[in-house]
């Protein structure tokens, strides 16, 4: 039980830290507008320093594809068209439940408008209970909790291409997942676990990719600085941005972290006016040299409510048509959630699964274990004490 009284007294040194820390990001945001503003002069040679330099630059930075002063209006999307979302959400394995095993589902939204058709909002669960699938990761010494969660991100984009490809018709079409396309979680991974998460998923964008249907990740309250990091190549006091041999071992005290922490949400939101995006940024994340040639973009939407971080695949951003189209789908269905995409809320809400989902999930496999002949199901002692505490 959470005792609030004693929580309460420390609640004012909590509000004076955070006062001073707007206070801090107000001066770094006025000094990264003012490099923003060097930069409209010098993106050409920001650009060249940046690709000839970047094997030895340490911090992660993106590339833009347009002049940094770009404010360009979304186009009102047609009124015929269609989205479609998956979102996905697990029973993680308990040593302590009546049974080891895991389960993913994962969240259908089909949306039609202007079609006179009937929307799709279901879920697809599926429960993994075979040694192989619950002791396959132990090999990368990868805990079952986290491949769970690997399988899932693969199901969903799988799933999404599924559902895309099945609805294709006349009408204009997006598909939307919820994050980034960008998976840092590779990064960790062995080659051979690598391989059993990427390939569905590039496989799945391709399948998209033929079928025209542009896939979108929308980031909400995104955390990124690659923007502001482009802009640390102006900060740089040496005479090229050779992190590895000027500031080895030291990148939490160099000089050129001058606007740390800033978000490029925070830059872009006194840039931009509701309704607009700010310029294309090709990410220069490693873990993309494994994604082919579906190289990741991405630009920030002032969608009303928020800066909105939005990525596409490659083949996405170099169709003009498509992307401006996908965006303006995009901003249609924030208007339309209210401030938030309503096919991709509509897709969590299919997929979570409850405490009362959860009950029902064991309940249900409590009596198919019964029924085969298994004796002595129930879940530990330790479990249905903590189910059942006194206090």
């Amino acid at each position: 039980m959470l005792d609030l009284t004693k929580l309460a007294r420390q609640m004012q040194g909590l509000s004076e830290h955070l006062t001073l820390e707007a206070a801090a990001s107000r001066q770094r945001l006025e000094l990264a507008q003012q490099h923003l503003q060097k930069a409209y002069e010098r993106q050409e040679d920001l650009i060249n320093t940046q690709e000839q330099w970047r094997d030895r630059i340490l911090f992660a930075n993106a590339t833009p594809i347009e002049p940094l002063e770009t404010c360009i209006d979304i186009p009102v999307p047609p009124k015929v068209h269609t989205v479609i979302a998956t979102d996905g959400s697990q029973i993680a394995p308990n040593h302590h439940e009546i049974a080891y095993c895991y389960l993913l589902n994962i969240g259908r939204v089909v949306l039609h408008y202007g079609q006179n058709r009937q929307p799709l909002l279901d879920s697809l669960p599926e429960v993994f209970y075979r040694p192989e699938d619950l002791y396959v990761s132990r090999q990368w010494g990868i805990k079952t909790e986290e491949w769970m969660g690997y399988r899932r991100t693969a199901s969903e984009t799988a799933v999404l291409a599924e559902l895309a490809c099945a609805v294709k018709g006349e009408a204009p079409a997006l598909a939307m997942v919820d994050g980034s396309l960008i998976y840092w979680f590779l990064e960790q991974l062995p080659m051979d676990a690598r391989d059993r998460i990427l390939p569905p998923i590039l496989e799945a964008w391709q399948q998209l990719n033929q079928a025209k249907i542009p896939v979108m990740g929308y980031l909400s309250a995104s955390r990124n600085i690659d923007c502001t990091n482009f802009l640390r190549l102006l900060a740089c006091p040496h005479p090229a941005p050779d992190c590895k041999s000027y500031c080895p071992d030291q990148l939490d005290k160099v000089p050129c972290k001058l606007f740390d922490t800033l978000r490029d949400t925070t830059l872009w939101g006194n840039q931009l006016q509701p309704g607009q995006r700010g310029p294309l940024w090709r990410s220069n994340n490693r873990i993309l040299e494994l994604y082919e040639q579906q190289i990741i973009y991405f630009c920030h939407v002032h969608v009303g409510s928020e800066i909105a971080r939005i990525e596409v695949p490659a083949w996405v951003a170099e169709d003009t048509a498509m992307f401006n189209q996908a965006l303006g789908l995009m901003l249609a269905q924030v208007q339309k959630g209210y401030g938030y995409p309503v096919a991709i809320a509509e897709a969590h809400n299919q997929a979570v699964v409850r405490g009362g989902d959860k009950t029902r999930f064991f309940a249900l496999l409590e009596r198919q274990m019964i029924k085969a002949g298994l004796k002595n199901v129930g879940t530990s002692y330790k479990e249905t004490r903590k189910r059942g505490s006194i206090a």
